[in-house]
């Protein structure tokens, strides 16, 4: 078997590298385009934004039922030995933060 081509085959080959290399090129030349280097910068940093918060919501969600979990039972009835001595200490601080900034006014 000869692997001679015809000349019809060889004008098919030409036409069809033609056409693909028509379309690598429009694909080049839609890749290059300022609007869609912007359009991917943008999905990219929107992506990271996303995972972003995405992370910092579990991670403060699992600081929330940390902290829950610590000042209420299974039941979910609070523990008063762990939640009355808190509450005193924050109406303290917001009431040394009251007279102190009585202080500096008057």
């Amino acid at each position: 078997m000869s692997d001679v081509r015809t000349p019809a085959q060889i004008e098919a080959d030409i036409v069809r590298r033609r056409e693909q290399l028509a379309v690598t090129l429009d694909e080049i030349g839609i890749r290059v385009h300022p609007q869609t280097i912007i359009g991917d910068a943008k999905a990219k940093v929107a992506s990271t934004v996303d995972q972003t918060v995405g992370r910092a919501f579990v991670a403060v969600n699992r600081v929330v039922s940390d902290v829950k979990a610590r000042f209420t039972h299974e039941d979910g009835a609070p523990r008063l030995e762990r939640v009355v001595p808190v509450a005193v200490a924050a109406v303290a601080v917001v009431g040394l933060l009251v007279a102190s900034s009585r202080k500096r006014r008057g």
